[in-house]
């Protein structure tokens, strides 16, 4: 459809109508010849109409108009704002769920955590099983923000995973204050009924009955930062 300008009571053009309201067009014609001169004493056989617009996949599209005895084209350049979606596994993170990138933020995490109960996943951004099952984990959390969550990227903590026995993903380990690890399992969005077991299994009152142990029985502290040991005699 074409909207009609109005230049003076003698002359009429006909302009496009673009229905993208993020369409930012520019004009420059693409013949060597001086663009024609507009007058009100003109013919009005001679106006100017579009008469077709065609695009591309790269946003370069061709505007052609055409007079009684000449045609013009015209390139038209489209630019479109496109909003980067985050990626499934940002998704829905609530307040008390955390990402962990390397072994001193998970030791750090586990240790601020006092005697909360906190679950740590282990997945993979490639992994369909942690993908699907990955909004069910975010509504638990969102079910019990007294549990903290923490998310640690299989690929971006190779040596910490292999350390803790990770080998099958999704992988999670249960941790509270001074008990340390209290559990550790595979689970698929098909058994996540393990997940709420052990939640209501570990997540009950107690009191606390020393420092946090961090890890379990396993010193990640050594993956980060490994100890030379001295060499002596026997």
């Amino acid at each position: 459809m074409a909207d009609v300008i109005r230049l003076s009571s003698s002359l009429l053009i006909h302009s496009p109508r673009f229905s993208s309201p993020s369409l930012l067009t520019s004009f420059a014609p693409t013949s060597n010849s001086p663009p024609p001169c507009l007058s009100t004493n003109r013919n009005l056989d001679n106006i100017i109409y579009p008469l077709s617009y065609s695009s591309s996949s790269s946003g370069l599209g061709r505007l052609a108009f055409t007079t009684r005895g000449q045609s013009l084209t015209f390139k038209v350049h489209a630019t479109v704002d496109k909003t980067e979606q985050p990626k499934w596994w940002e998704r829905n993170a609530g307040p008390n769920m955390f990402d962990i990138h390397s072994t001193q933020e998970l030791l750090n995490a586990l240790s601020q955590a006092g005697d909360r109960l906190v679950i740590v996943e282990f997945y993979g951004t490639w992994c369909a099983s942690c993908r699907a099952l990955f909004p069910k984990l975010c509504k638990t959390a969102e079910e019990h923000p007294e549990i903290i969550f923490l998310k640690v990227n299989f690929d971006e903590n190779k040596p910490m995973c292999k350390s803790l026995n990770v080998k099958v993903l999704p992988y999670f380990h249960f941790y509270r204050g001074a008990d340390g690890q209290l559990e550790s399992f595979s689970c698929s969005l098909a058994k996540f009924q393990k997940i709420k077991d052990a939640i209501e299994m570990h997540n009950t009152a107690r009191c606390s009955i020393g420092p946090p142990k961090g890890v379990g029985d396993l010193n990640l502290e050594s993956v980060s930062a490994p100890i030379d040991k001295p060499t002596g005699s026997t």
